[in-house]
């Protein structure tokens, strides 16, 4: 029997090759990705941080009035540009989740993919910036998308914590890419000391178990209560 797959829609920096073969800890061979379509939803900058997080479309309304802003946007507006990848196992999926945290929910969503699946491109640290396409493809006819370009259903990553964490900007991969990617991207002492790769490093070495370190109290031989460490094992 075939082990199960999956197909999730990235749209911040996973869209990086590097940062998702950080994560999941191969280098992807059987994986391969096109570039997608995801409806009434926007992507936003996160305040204090270098990835974004995207929305549906009735909370954008509600961050841009908060921010003083129309609420209503064009069609084309309502719109968030990705990769879609294919081929993911249960293990990378789990890698996913514990990157993501939870600021996030991992959730099923349709996308639409714009051109034909390939192959991980195999992209060095060096050539970052040959990531960003010149020439990305154009924004379908919304009104008939659904025909011309048929949706697929993925998992994606839905922003959940609080839209005073949002900005009302777009979050953009091109100048994450140019400013801030070198915090995510090499061998660098940056890229070492990410908190973000740190915990699914720890993940991947518990093989899949968080270990939380509880104080307990414990009567000893006198009666007199002393406390010890115990270790208590917690599937995610």
């Amino acid at each position: 029997m075939s082990p199960t797959t999956y197909s999730a829609f990235f749209y911040g920096t996973l869209l990086h090759p590097f940062i998702l073969r950080r994560v999941i800890a191969h280098q992807g061979d059987s994986l391969e990705i096109c570039p997608a379509l995801l409806l009434e939803h926007t992507r936003h900058e996160i305040k204090y941080a270098d990835y974004p997080g995207v929305i549906p479309y009735h909370k954008t309304r509600q961050l841009l009035e908060q921010n003083g802003r129309s609420p209503d946007l064009a069609p084309d507006e309502r719109t968030v540009r990705g990769t879609l990848v294919k081929g993911l196992s249960t293990n990378d999926i789990e890698l996913l989740d514990c990157f993501e945290g939870n600021e996030y929910s991992r959730e099923n969503i349709a996308v639409h993919p714009l051109g034909p699946f390939v192959s991980l491109p195999s992209t060095s640290p060096a050539s970052s910036s040959e990531i960003v396409p010149a020439d990305p493809p154009s924004i379908p006819v919304l009104d008939t998308i659904s025909t011309t370009h048929p949706p697929v259903q993925a998992h994606t990553y839905i922003w959940v914590d609080s839209l005073a964490q949002l900005k009302p900007e777009v979050w953009d991969f091109a100048d994450f890419v140019r400013t801030n990617a070198w915090k995510w991207v090499g061998d660098g002492k940056a890229v070492e000391e990410n908190e973000y790769y740190g915990e699914v490093d720890k993940r991947r070495d518990m093989n899949g178990v968080i270990v939380r370190r509880e104080i307990v109290g414990e009567e000893g031989e006198a009666r007199k209560e002393t406390n010890v460490v115990v270790e208590v094992d917690y599937a995610k």
